[in-house]
């Protein structure tokens, strides 16, 4: 390597890597000088650079002190020199971390990791899931991506934070699109309906252009734009509109004082559906069987997919068949 591209090479590393090279340097330098110069006081060159390290960081354990004339003149050389380095480097580092936590807050640092999920938009119902998620998925790495907040408290918060427009591809691989295992996009609520359904489906365009396999739950509010979405790539449809609008009506032709909205909310909260195949210990059961099976472990069986046909509670004696997939409810565990 030339001198030329040793010089091009310095200046384009980090300034905190710039700083340390230098400070090593200086130490190694003034230490092997000073065992050059007493070789008797300073049997090593490692005794030289422990000398220069507590000279120049201004400690002053005075273990080793030069004793010729010259011995110390390179002391002063090194008080005015590696001492000025040495501080003007613990100032850049100081910095560069205050710059990076408000970096990290205002999410313009970009994802690192991988096989993570990404969440697109903040609102209650991204907090909410956020919520569940720290509860009872702990090992699961969020990215959130958003438009609207210039700031958010990461110590609050499990997750990385990436400000941007999800439609755009700059901010989608500042979030490691590529190596993302799931993408949740949620419809913008300052938008109407139509309008955030649109972006809903630009951003499903855009995110499995950059990650074909990417699992994609998008969620869409008018029933004209789901072919769309599907179309656009999503795996999952979910329409928060049809669900409210079910909801609405349980509620408000309901008969009992059990409440629909609230029962379905706290069963959702600490409960999971599931689908499984078929155990083959029960393959030609009755349905019925197969429910008194799975309430010993502390599970309930719902309905199951047999057919082609999704069915939920079937007549009891329904015989279940060796293609058969259960629908479970299983409570969530942290």
């Amino acid at each position: 390597m030339s001198l030329n591209q040793l010089i091009q090479w310095y200046f384009r590393t980090p300034i905190v890597l710039r700083l340390l090279s230098t400070v090593a340097f200086c130490m190694i330098f003034f230490g092997a000088i000073v065992h050059w110069i007493e070789p008797d006081v300073f049997p090593t060159i490692f005794d030289g650079v422990w000398w220069a390290v507590i000279t120049g960081s201004t400690v002053g354990y005075g273990d080793f002190v030069p004793l010729t004339i010259w011995g110390k003149v390179i002391g002063i050389f090194l008080i005015l020199a590696g001492g000025g380095v040495v501080t003007f480097y613990m100032a850049t580092v100081s910095a560069s971390t205050v710059k990076y936590e408000q970096d990290l807050s205002k999410g313009k640092l970009e994802y690192k990791g991988k096989d993570h999920v990404i969440i697109i938009g903040w609102n209650e119902r991204t907090k909410q899931l956020n919520k569940m998620i720290e509860s009872y998925a702990k090992n699961e790495h969020v990215v959130l991506i958003d438009s609207t907040l210039k700031e958010i408290e990461y110590k609050d918060h499990d997750f990385h934070y990436v400000r941007g427009d999800a439609t755009e591809d700059e901010t989608l691989n500042k979030a490691h699109i590529k190596d993302a295992r799931c993408v949740i996009i949620t419809s913008d609520p300052s938008k109407k309906e139509r309008q955030a359904d649109q972006t809903s489906i630009l951003a499903t365009v855009a995110a499995k252009g950059l990650n074909p396999d990417a699992f994609i739950i998008c969620e869409i509010l008018t029933k004209e734009q789901i072919p769309n979405a599907k179309r656009a790539g999503a795996n999952t449809v979910v329409r928060s509109n049809d669900f409210m609008s079910t909801l609405f009506f349980h509620e408000l032709y309901r008969k009992a004082h059990v409440k629909p909205f609230d029962t379905l909310v706290k069963q959702l909260s600490n409960q999971q559906y599931k689908q499984i195949t078929v155990p083959e210990k029960l393959v030609g059961k009755t349905f019925q069987n197969c429910s008194f099976e799975f309430m010993k472990q502390e599970e309930l069986l719902l309905g199951m997919e047999q057919d082609g046909e999704l069915q939920i509670n079937p007549p009891a004696q329904t015989i279940l068949k060796e293609d058969a997939h259960l629908i479970l409810l299983t409570a969530l565990r942290k």
